[in-house]
This record gives C-alpha cells, sequence and structure tokens, in this order.
C-alpha cells in the first residue's frame, strides 16, 4: 500500500471513529426507564472493560511483555490521564442528560478540540509550529473552533426558543432534569478533562513504539494504550455509579420488566464508543508523526456534526426559530472545512 492510500485511510477511519463518537449518546434518549447510573454502569463496563481486553487479546496476545519492556514513565502516564479522563467521561454522562445530545456535544468537543489537538503537537514536535504542517493543522483547527463556536451560539438560541417547554423537550432521556447552568458548567468540565485522553495518548507513544519494536503493529500498540486508559479511566465512574446505586437505591432497576432493550441499548452504547477509540487508534499512526494533532480534532469535528444531525432528527430543535438553525448550519458547513483542511494538512511531511 503507498503512502497516498495509507493517508486516505488514515482520515477515512478517522472520520468513521467521529461518525460512531456522535451517534453513542442517541440510545440515551430511550432509556429513561432506568436510572442514569443504570445506564452509565453498563456503558462503563462494555467501553471501557470487556472491549479493551477483548481487542488486546486477538491483536497482541504478548502485551505483558510489552509493557514490562516498554519506559514506566509512559504507562504511567497512560494510566494517570485515562483515571483522569474518567471524571470527565461522569460530567459528560451527566451533562448530556441535562442539556442534550447536540448541546452537550458542542460544549464538550469545542474545549476538547482546542486542547486536544495543540498540546500534542507541543509534546511531539513543536518545531512543526513553525512549518507549513503544523500551520495547517492550525488553521484547520482554528475553523473548527469558529464552526464549533456557532453551534454553541445556535445551542444557546434554542435554549431560549424552547425556555417553556421544559421537560417536555427531554422526551425518554435517561437521567434527571437540572438547571441549564449546571448542565453547562458539567459539559464544560468535561471538555477541560476530555482533552487529557488525547495528551495521554500522545505522551504514551512509547508504549506503541516498543509493541512495534518487538515485532507488533502499530495498531497492536495503539490497543494496548487504550487498555491502559479506558481500564484506569473505569475506575472513578465505577465509585460513583456505586455510591449512585446506594443513594437512589436504583440497583433493582436492572430487574424491570421487559428490559432486554434496555441492556441492548446500553450495550451499543458502549460498543460504538469504545469501537470509536479503537478506530482513532487504528487512524492515527497511518497519519504521521502528528497523528493525533491531526487525527484527534478530526474525529471531535466528525463527531460533532454526527451528533448535532441526531439532535435534530430526535426533535432538540423543534419550536426553535430560523435563526436558531441558521446558526447550526453555518457551524456545521465550517466544520466541514476544517475536516478538508486537517485531512489536506496529513500531506505535508
Amino acid at each position: 500500500m503507498n503512502a497516498t492510500s495509507v493517508l486516505v485511510l488514515g482520515i477515512a477511519f478517522a472520520i468513521l471513529a467521529g461518525i460512531m463518537s456522535g451517534t453513542f449518546t442517541l440510545p440515551m434518549r430511550y432509556l429513561g426507564r432506568w436510572a442514569w447510573e443504570n445506564v452509565w454502569a453498563l456503558f462503563i463496563l462494555v467501553a471501557c472493560v470487556i472491549l479493551p481486553i477483548v481487542i488486546v487479546s486477538a491483536t497482541q496476545p504478548g502485551f505483558i511483555d510489552v509493557l514490562a519492556n516498554s519506559p514506566q514513565r509512559a504507562v504511567a502516564m497512560a494510566c494517570v490521564s485515562g483515571f483522569a479522563w474518567g471524571f470527565g467521561a461522569i460530567m459528560f454522562g451527566q451533562g448530556i442528560s441535562a442539556v442534550g445530545i447536540s448541546m452537550g456535544n458542542t460544549l464538550v468537543l469545542s474545549i476538547s478540540a482546542a486542547l486536544g489537538s495543540l498540546i500534542p503537537i507541543l509534546l511531539l514536535a513543536p518545531e512543526q509550529l513553525h512549518q507549513t504542517q503544523g500551520r495547517v493543522i492550525l488553521l484547520g483547527t482554528s475553523i473548527g473552533i469558529a464552526g464549533i463556536a456557532c453551534c454553541g451560539y445556535a445551542g444557546f438560541l434554542r435554549e431560549r426558543s424552547q425556555k417553556d417547554e421544559g421537560d417536555n423537550m427531554r422526551g425518554g432521556m435517561v437521567g434527571q432534569a437540572r438547571p441549564f447552568g449546571v448542565g453547562l458548567l458539567l459539559c464544560a468540565g468535561s471538555g477541560l478533562l476530555s482533552a487529557v485522553f488525547n495528551i495521554g495518548y500522545s505522551s504514551a507513544q512509547p508504549v506503541l513504539e516498543t509493541a512495534v519494536r518487538m515485532g507488533h503493529s502499530a495498531f497492536a500498540g495503539s490497543n494496548l494504550i487504550w487498555l491502559l486508559m479506558l481500564t484506569s479511566g473505569a475506575v472513578p465512574n465505577f465509585f460513583f455509579c456505586g455510591y449512585l446505586f446506594k443513594k437512589n437505591d436504583s440497583w433493582g432497576k436492572y430487574a424491570v420488566a421487559n428490559s432486554s432493550q434496555l441492556y441492548i441499548l446500553a450495550i451499543i452504547m458502549g460498543l460504538l464508543w469504545g469501537g470509536n477509540t479503537f478506530m482513532y487508534g487504528f487512524a492515527s499512526p497511518k497519519l504521521g508523526k502528528l497523528g493525533p494533532a491531526i487525527g484527534w480534532p478530526l474525529t471531535l469535528i466528525t463527531g460533532l456534526i454526527t451528533a448535532n444531525i441526531c439532535g435534530f432528527l430526535t426533535g432538540e430543535w423543534r419550536l426553535t426559530q430560523l435563526k436558531d438553525r441558521v446558526w447550526m448550519v453555518a457551524g456545521l458547513v465550517a466544520m466541514l472545512a476544517a475536516i478538508a483542511t486537517l485531512g489536506w494538512s496529513s500531506t505535508f511531511r
């Protein structure tokens, strides 16, 4: 496979990862018969424990040896950043329940895209900031952030247009209603901690390099990083869900009548989000040395476009005014331009 084909494949899988990321919260609109902790605990179990173990076992059966030979600082960075990201995951789940799919994803991804793209450049190749590829990455990220800002403003306009509807707009969304300001703070905190996810992946690249030196593929090396990060991130999520199970006496909701559909939807959530992470891990090495800086905003922006389309289709923009939707469309157009720019940046070496 020539270099151009590898780049195209990397871009395609980064976009596919974004689509999976943008749709994984959609089942939350139909899980209202369970408490939030019932949904989130099963989701985390599938996405952050079961799926990583299965994939690593299939792609890198000798992963214990790889870890033993990897720089321990890189292993520690993966675990610590994954643990920190776990708190951001909690905030994300609570924030989406509070403000909806499109608005929640807009706020979270805007902050995460800005920090998660720029910091890897500083960590991996700061000299690139003054070269063509680095400048094009900065341009693409800036266009994406501008588009996200348009979507964010559209979200505020939407909230004002729908202020008299209240809980009627939530439909079957899992979780409890919260003041809009609380939802915004949760999403902002999640965005800050979500950026740590890509920073941790960038800092743990020596683990991937060790795997390659030992005869494994770059994809297998990426999977090992995700295993470290995701299982570490699962810890605070399980503790928080355990606290809510005890507080709300909600463990028994797993046994509600006709709950098979609820289990299926929560498992689909886990497979979509976990799958998107490994898709990103497959795409990133194919985008060159600055793969994390290119693939991260590419995936996030695609995810945001997808999440907003889901929001439109599920009625989150019902009863809004024309100008609200115009701002949203303008943001989506800008983000499509950002995707094209970031894809173009990967052609520079």
